[in-house]
């Protein structure tokens, strides 16, 4: 017996639980149903993504729908466009078999006339992205006055993605005596203070441990060089053939720089953000649902809604700005059940934001080495092995096998094997061979001390101060200077410090670990066509500062025994820094190696396809509200090399 049957639902809602080939309610499918069907109450259900909480609100909506009023009874809030079209498909499958009632979209990037005209129609149930459902109600295009139920899905992605106050002006446009569910994976202070505001006495589900991580997921990080941050995704895709992930990064031009990188180098990848026209993400997602793409590379906010079975692995190639933010990234996998692996790339500046991971999902992480190039030669060879055994011969090549016999037939059984592999292998064994070891050094102990220590602003022993022929005129304050640097470089929070900025040129620290690389990146970037320069200066940083490296006394840095060099920078424009052969607009991109291996063939990669989207239009992404924040971490930019 179906087990859904025990929960309460209708008769037509069974029937289209048995379409849909469902068999065993989920945990919050099975606490939040009973509940929600047989009194109207305020709840609040926390569980992470991927444990069925569309349907856990669904059912009971549908079932408690008068389908013989027309007037919009229900509001569904979802963070985006994406995840409101999903709700909405899997609502209308839920209600298939009910006469008469509406579910109707409304987000950004549709038609708001068309979307008011449905809605005018008759919808009793409206799903909607806060910005547009707000845009709507200003307009008096909707009347939610007198609904009887206001559902948040996600609610902390809401609120994480700046909606705090949209969310607080539609609430107040519903009635006080309308039954509030509230659906979320994690219960930030946000989440919470909506709760107290809006709600009255609601009961909580909980679905594992609260805030904590999914079960069917394991965490491992890989500690390597900041240079080396896309080698090392490479390096784990070879590793892991049958690969079918999601790769995060932190913004719209790093995910488009990864995607293109990984499609140049003959990867079946592509990008999702928010610069993508809506018929441009259905195109990225309709591939990726087929599996046409093995890497789809996205940002926290485009990757909401991706309900994608059997992801193997989730990527955080830039760790998020918030911690709770790594919770909806690694529940794109191990879903329904199944297991998942969630991997992080980091660096060692960042190694302290693993054990504040760790204390939110109430999980421990794995330290991994970056396999060497003979390990993923080896995987590799494995898999076209296996492969080739599991192949079904097509036997409309008969035809053709006397003349392939005819041409191999000097050879013997171990030979053919060689050489048939070799076609395939040598590309992997020539590229490896001649690329070091990437790995960085152990974390061990050293990524709990870091979070011991006092920021390096307060630690200046040893540290190295350098002369940079930028400054004031070029647009610089020592705030927006340090964060430049911080991007350029790839460094963490704390490693530059101690940052004077005067008309002409500035002073900065960092620790004698980063001088090699602050020296061979810094004198290698171009602004408007002119080469930054950096020195060490011989100048002890001088006057007091307070933690941020503002003066609070004396010169700062006084004079440096750098010259000052000829042809300083003309003032900022608009765009910021370029490189030599890079446009303004793109940003920083690192050169890639012309030796890349195209491993299409060798791990059913295809080459670029016309799936992989441009840029094309405005952003409908947010701005993320900070909840619990792991503080300013660098964005993943690199200069190019002149």
């Amino acid at each position: 017996m179906n087990k859904f049957e025990q929960l309460g639902l209708s008769e037509s809602l069974q029937r289209a639980i048995i379409d849909l080939g469902f068999e065993n309610p989920t945990e919050v499918q099975e606490k939040a149903i009973p509940l929600l069907l047989e009194q109207d109450t305020d709840l609040v259900a926390l569980a992470q993504t991927g444990t069925g909480k569309t349907a856990a609100f669904g059912f009971p909506v549908i079932q408690k729908i008068d389908a013989d009023n027309r007037n919009t009874q229900a509001l569904i809030l979802s963070p985006t466009r994406e995840l409101c079209l999903q709700i909405t498909n899997e609502l209308k499958n839920y209600s298939k078999y009910e006469k008469g009632i509406n579910v109707v979209a409304v987000y950004g990037g549709a038609s708001i006339t068309e979307q008011a005209r449905d809605i005018k129609r008759g919808a009793q149930i409206i799903v909607a992205t806060p910005g547009r459902m707000q845009d709507m109600i200003n307009r008096g295009l909707v009347n939610i006055t007198q609904i009887n139920y206001c559902i948040l899905d996600e609610a902390d992605e809401m609120l994480n993605m700046g909606f705090y106050e949209d969310i607080v002006n539609i609430l107040s446009t519903t009635p006080d005596e309308k039954s509030t569910w509230l659906f979320s994976a994690t219960m930030p202070q946000e989440v919470a203070r909506i709760a107290k505001q809006f709600m009255h006495n609601p009961l909580e589900i909980t679905v594992g441990a609260k805030n904590s991580g999914s079960a069917t997921v394991s965490h491992e990080f890989y500690l390597v060089n900041a240079r080396d941050r896309y080698e090392a995704l490479k390096r784990l895709a070879d590793a892991n053939p049958d690969i079918f992930s999601v790769v995060f990064c932190r913004t719209k031009r790093d995910t488009q720089a990864v995607a293109e990188k990984l499609i140049e180098d003959g990867y079946s990848a592509a990008a999702l953000h928010g610069d993508l026209s809506q018929a441009q993400r259905d195109g990225v997602m309709k591939s990726f649902r087929g599996r046409q793409i093995q890497m789809l590379v996205a940002t926290d906010v485009a990757a909401r809604g991706i309900d994608v079975d059997n992801v193997t692995h989730v990527v955080n190639y830039q760790l998020p700005d918030e911690i709770e933010t790594y919770n909806h990234r690694s529940g794109r996998t191990g879903r329904a059940g199944k297991l998942g692996t969630s991997i992080v790339i980091v660096t060692k500046s960042e190694i302290r934001k693993i054990s504040a991971i760790e204390r939110i999902i109430k999980q421990k992480f794995e330290e991994k080495a970056i396999p060497s190039g003979i390990e993923i030669c080896e995987i590799q060879l494995l898999h076209l092995a296996t492969k080739i055994k599991d192949t079904e011969v097509d036997h409309e090549i008969d035809n053709y096998l006397p003349a392939i016999n005819n041409v191999l037939e000097d050879l013997s059984k171990e030979e053919l094997i060689k050489k048939m592999v070799s076609v395939e292998f040598n590309r992997f064994i020539n590229y490896y061979k001649k690329n070091r070891d990437i790995s960085s050094q152990s974390a061990g102990s050293d990524r709990r001390e870091r979070d011991d220590r006092e920021p390096r602003e307060n630690n200046n022993g040893g540290a190295t101060r350098y002369f940079v022929n930028i400054g004031s005129r070029d647009n610089f304050d020592w705030m927006s200077l340090k964060d430049y640097l911080k991007e350029t470089l790839d460094l963490g929070r704390d490693d530059v410090f101690k940052v004077d900025v005067k008309e002409g040129f500035s002073f900065f620290n960092t620790e004698p670990e980063h001088t090699e690389r602050v020296m061979e990146i810094l004198n290698n970037v171009q602004l408007e066509g002119r080469r930054i320069n950096v020195e060490i200066s011989k100048n002890d940083g001088g006057g007091r500062r307070d933690h941020n490296g503002r003066n609070s006394g004396g010169f700062g840095g006084g004079r440096s025994s750098a010259p000052r060099r000829e042809g300083n920078f003309a003032p900022r424009r608009e765009g910021g820094f370029r490189s030599e052969r890079g446009s303004r607009e793109g940003g920083f991109r690192s050169e890639r190696s012309a030796s890349a291996p195209r491993t299409g063939g060798f791990s059913d990669r295809s080459p670029r396809s016309s799936d992989a989207p441009r840029r094309e239009g405005g952003s409908s992404e947010r701005p993320a509200r900070r909840s619990q924040s792991f503080g300013d971490a660098p964005r993943e930019r690199r200069p190019r090399r002149s």
